[in-house]
């Protein structure tokens, strides 16, 4: 479950945001000032910060500045009264992740709460591993610590496809479309090539994972897990 913090010094507000949130499914927790949602967080990490900015001890602009430096990867939401572009500005210049000005409607709240949370469950997402080996679509980089790959495009598109969904078996016009696209203008022969010299490099990591050819289908990645 999705743990929140929300960092409001308006009892009224507070409680009814964590009402709210709590009746969407989220683990949710209150705190009135900066100092007090610092303490909140070391003893106990969130998932996700709502946190307002004019509060007393420590105001939100304090706040998300120590935040970022304590998790550079916390999703953050500052909500102000304050209505000036100057004032969003500074808050994405902090680190926050998105901005709401008061009064807002609770639901858009919770919108805003499930983009900022997918949009950092891609970026999550587009690292994979296969034991030891990392795939990071980011940088379009594999390594195993010690080793490391730079391999075509297309090669490393097709590993990750296949990567991504272990066990699962993708046609070859299925792994087309997804790596090549659906305009391309080759025969599915190209998958079978770019599979061979995959198998090619890795032979040494069998162990951790290998391409199986399914028969009359396609081709799945199986790995030490699957088996």
């Amino acid at each position: 479950m999705t743990s929140v913090l929300v960092v409001e010094d308006d009892a009224h507000m507070l409680e009814m945001i964590l009402i709210v949130l709590s009746h969407e499914g989220y683990r949710v927790r209150g705190a009135v000032n900066g100092k007090e949602a610092l303490v909140e967080m070391e003893s106990s990490p969130a998932d996700l910060v709502v946190l307002d900015v004019m509060m007393p001890v420590m105001d939100g602009w304090d706040l998300c500045q120590e935040l970022r430096l304590l998790n550079p990867e916390l999703p953050i939401i500052m909500i102000t009264a304050k209505h000036e572009t100057s004032q969003k500005v500074k808050g994405f210049g902090l680190g926050a992740d998105d901005y709401l000005v008061k009064p807002f409607d609770p639901e858009e709240l919770v919108v805003r709460i499930k983009a900022v949370l997918r949009r950092y469950r891609i970026t999550a997402d587009k690292m994979v591993k296969l034991g030891s080996i990392k795939l990071d679509r980011l940088r379009g980089t594999i390594s195993d610590g010690s080793v490391n790959w730079n391999l075509p495009l297309k090669e490393f598109e097709l590993l990750y496809q296949l990567a991504s969904y272990p066990g699962q078996i993708f046609m070859r016009d299925q792994l087309i479309e997804a790596v090549w696209g659906f305009d391309h203008e080759g025969d599915e022969r190209t998958v079978d090539v770019h599979i061979k010299r995959l198998r090619e490099r890795f032979v040494a990591y069998t162990h951790l994972f290998r391409i199986v050819t399914v028969r009359g289908l396609g081709y799945r990645l199986e790995t030490e897990s699957y088996d």
